[in-house]
């Protein structure tokens, strides 16, 4: 089975996109982040859940979305990026140590995937400046998303 869960900063907010990027881009465009966490697992569901509730979340700052869908639909693109398999994911690195250590966790956990998300807001906003300013193709994987 797979499960994936797109981890959001509850008091976040649009940021200029200014941020992102090497350049100044000629548009006031804002974005918003989060990060995606793809579990392939067999075993129990629920336990999963709580793994993730434990390792993966702060309850105060952060909620989860279940399902993998963009989270803001009005976002004029959704670039999503990620280390290459062969890369060195540290925070991947983390926690499947971390799961690893679990006497009986309940699930076992066959492949984790870790993305980053950028939601780009903004009439006329295109992902080309932000894949080149963001994604180095020597180690990402990325993926622009239309917003539904």
């Amino acid at each position: 089975m797979t499960q994936i869960f797109e981890i959001l900063g509850k008091f976040d907010t649009e940021s200029d996109c200014h941020k992102l990027l090497y350049a100044p881009h000629p548009l006031p465009l804002k974005y918003r982040e989060g990060r995606v966490y793809k579990i392939e697992f067999e075993g129990d569901e629920a336990a999963l859940k709580a793994f993730v509730e434990k390792v993966l979340i702060d309850p105060i700052s952060q909620e989860a979305r279940i399902g993998g869908q963009p989270a803001f639909e009005k976002a004029a693109f959704v670039l999503e990026y990620g280390m290459k398999g062969a890369a060195l994911d540290l925070e991947k690195e983390m926690i499947l140590n971390y799961y690893r250590s679990i006497h009986t966790p309940g699930f076992e956990i066959k492949k984790l995937t870790l993305r980053t998300r950028i939601y780009v807001f903004g009439a006329g906003a295109e992902p080309a400046q932000f894949v080149r300013d963001i994604v180095n193709p020597a180690i990402h994987t990325h993926e622009v998303l239309k917003a539904a």
